[in-house]
């Protein structure tokens, strides 16, 4: 068992220096921190003699949900979408260390990226109209409003417009986001919330960011 031990920290070891050499804000030790915390999410496979090699939508959806937060249906698939880079319907280590890096420790550069990617809901690289009433309906449905909450979202969308889109073509590009968000960094969660709150990611740090020995 020792012998087994010291191979899976060695194993571990390489794959932190590979990794924090690929991806920014984590020092090696975290990184094999967030591997040993990875492959404890992945749990045992459903299919006997089949690996699991990254976390599905379902599973990604309840770590995001009770770790950091995020609560809303639709960020949280956002969200998913946005870490999985190669689309293969499943979020890998290195997939999910990246994402970390920027919802933890992310620069606003980073953050806008991030979030535009989130909003950018068919990934055609802009925010339509459509998908900021999609958005901001699912939020506005869950407050006690007198008023038709449909119209209220399309005059939001509309306020929202005229703030963000300098080009107006009556869509947001990333250029338009980028340049709103950096005159008013609160513009930066627009239609929902897909960041962690400081608290949230506090207690996932504590948590996480131990001495490996100490694990």
């Amino acid at each position: 068992m020792a012998e087994i031990s010291a191979l899976n920290r060695k194993i571990i070891q390489a794959l932190a220096k590979k990794i924090s050499k690929q991806v920014k804000h984590f020092r090696k030790p975290e990184t094999e921190c967030l591997i040993r915390g990875f492959n404890g999410l992945l749990g045992e496979s459903s299919v006997p003699g089949k690996a699991v090699t990254g976390l599905d939508r379902g599973k990604f959806r309840s770590i995001l949900h009770s770790t950091f937060g995020i609560t809303d249906d639709m960020m949280l698939d956002a969200v998913f979408r946005t870490f999985d880079k190669d689309n293969d319907g499943l979020v890998n280590m290195e997939e999910w260390i990246e994402g970390l890096s920027v919802l933890l420790r992310g620069t606003l550069d980073e953050k806008i990226k991030y979030c535009f990617y989130v909003y950018d809901l068919n990934g055609d690289k802009y925010i339509s109209r459509e998908e900021m009433l999609h958005m901001l309906k699912d939020c506005f449905i869950k407050l006690p409003v007198e008023d038709d909450p449909d119209e209220a979202v399309k005059d939001l969308v509309e306020i929202t417009l005229k703030m963000m889109d300098y080009d107006k073509d009556g869509r947001l590009s990333y250029e338009d986001f980028e340049q709103a968000v950096r005159k008013e960094n609160l513009l930066l969660e627009a239609f929902g919330p897909c960041l962690p709150d400081t608290a949230h990611i506090l207690k996932f740090e504590e948590q996480t960011f131990q001495d490996p020995l100490e694990q």
